[in-house]
């Protein structure tokens, strides 16, 4: 019989981030990017995977049901003060198992390499903030960070909506309601949970994830209503989440919430990780701030990705962050090599980043 138990402990002495249980295989570790096999582990049968989902579900009736409705399970799991986000999904009739570890502490926000202005812009009374990237990118990591700046510096309100919850927050200066979504859990859904937030005297409301149409004209609905609404969404960079955002809209709406979206989104941070050449992940941020600039762009009847991209890498006195200007620096700090910059960008735009590698040595070496 597999010792679940075993392969937990050992990827917690290992500072794993996911662990990877699928039948057929030993299970695998994803240590800093790379998948790393357990070799004393046998592979696991499927009598195992079943063992697995067993010790997870524990006998829970109702997600159980959801597994069979859906062919897929989010839920959290607490082993030895070590908190689990667990992922259970279905291949040939075998569950699949993706265990996300999450850190007791929460990383400072300075060390996660995430600039000042985003903290700075937590001080808005009201609008949209947005955290996006692609899967394990830290989105989640970055978004609590600010949520604990928030908690520690302000005398707000703070209500979450997540799935699941993965940090736990107390309250500190200020008060803080976390709320787990899905079925038999404390919102069924985030669009529930969202129109719900304006009768709970929230100042901030947290959304875990906008994935359809119906969160998001919730978020526009809440923060319109005089909220600071924070959110994340899967997009690769700050001018496709804004394209994203307006394409949940049918064409004949569209206009519209262009105009809304130029009234209401404040800032926008689009992150990536890649492997430094330490061995440690680094952060990559690109900022939009959402200036008259860029709020005139939106606004446009036909929104252009390039042109807004080119917006925020020459806006650097507002706050707003290129990625081009990202990619640039860590190289010069010597934190990631230049192919590993280049990779991140299309060819069209090697050449800007050489400049900019260029300008900041030279400034650089001015300093000194």
């Amino acid at each position: 019989m597999i010792d679940i138990e075993k392969i937990l402990r050992k990827a917690i002495d290992m500072d794993a981030s996911d662990i990877h249980l699928i039948a057929g295989i030993k299970p695998v570790l994803r240590i800093k990017r790379d998948l790393i096999h357990i070799e004393e582990c046998e592979e696991l049968t499927e009598e195992d995977m079943l063992d697995i989902y067993d010790y997870f579900v524990r006998g829970n009736l109702q997600k159980d049901e959801v597994l069979k409705k859906e062919k897929k399970l989010d839920s959290s799991f607490e082993f030895e003060e070590t908190r689990l986000r667990v992922n259970i999904s279905i291949a040939d009739d075998i569950p699949v198992l993706v265990l996300r570890l999450i850190k007791k502490e929460l990383p400072k926000y300075e060390d996660l390499g995430v600039p000042d202005i985003v903290r700075r812009m937590m001080n808005q009374p009201q609008g949209l903030v947005l955290v996006t990237g692609k899967t394990n990118s830290g989105k989640t990591t970055t978004l609590n960070a600010l949520i604990n700046s928030i908690n520690e510096n302000q005398n707000k309100k703070i209500l979450t909506l997540e799935s699941p919850v993965e940090y736990k927050h107390s309250c500190k200066k200020s008060i803080i309601v976390q709320k787990e979504v899905g079925v038999g859990k404390d919102c069924l859904n985030y669009s529930d949970g969202v129109k719900n937030c304006l009768r709970e005297d929230c100042d901030i409301l947290i959304i875990g994830e906008i994935r359809d149409k119906e969160t998001m004209e919730a978020a526009i609905e809440t923060a319109e209503a005089g909220h600071l609404v924070i959110g994340t969404l899967h997009t690769k960079s700050c001018a496709e989440t804004i394209d994203r955002m307006i394409n949940f809209y049918e064409i004949r709406d569209q206009q519209t919430v262009k105009y809304l979206i130029a009234s209401l989104l404040k800032l926008v941070i689009s992150q990536r990780l890649l492997k430094g050449k330490d061995g440690s992940l680094v952060l990559v941020p690109e900022v939009m701030v959402v200036d008259n600039i860029v709020a005139g762009m939106i606004r446009k009847e036909k929104f252009s990705v390039s042109e807004v991209e080119d917006a925020i890498q020459s806006s650097a006195d507002k706050g707003s962050i290129g990625l081009i200007n990202s990619l640039a620096q860590l190289f010069v700090e010597d934190k990631i090599t230049l192919d590993q910059a280049k990779s991140q960008i299309e060819e069209k735009n090697i050449e800007v980043l050489n400049r900019t590698i260029m300008q900041l040595k030279i400034k650089r070496e001015s300093k000194n």
